[in-house]
């Protein structure tokens, strides 16, 4: 995971040099959940606050950190983050994969604000600041 400045949103593949971007070119069919995912920043706060535990942003493995926007209201919701169109799939739920990667036990203080897995139905380009909009 890396941060950058902006990033290309492919309607049906997801974010351009994303891990998961061209295994959906290959996929029969492409899986929508896997297409971009959200994460609250004052969840990974509260981690921080309610259990002491430190996540840094690239390690919850999340694609875009919001900020003011309950992330979990938006599950089969369309909305805008910048130029492109989501629809929120479900929510996004901490696993043991992510505590393997990361060492931490994370289940406890993420569970049901882990982030939301999203599908983009309308490309554009994604910007450090853009907002998240009603469509």
């Amino acid at each position: 995971m890396r941060a950058v400045e902006s990033v290309e949103a492919v309607a049906g593949r997801g974010l351009d040099g994303d891990r998961y971007y061209d295994v959906a070119a290959t996929s029969d069919p492409p899986r929508p959940d896997r297409q971009v995912t959200l994460v609250e920043a004052e969840a990974l706060e509260g981690l921080r606050r309610d259990y002491g535990i430190d996540l840094p942003l690239g390690d919850s493995r999340r694609n875009i950190t919001t900020r003011g926007v309950a992330l979990n209201h938006l599950v089969d919701r369309e909305f805008m983050v910048g130029g492109a169109r989501l629809r929120g799939v479900k929510l996004c739920e901490p696993c043991e994969h992510l505590e393997r990667l990361t060492g931490l036990t994370l289940r406890p203080g993420l569970k049901h604000r882990g982030g939301l897995r999203c599908e983009i139905l309308a490309g554009g380009t994604l910007r450090v600041g853009d907002l998240v909009s009603p469509a």
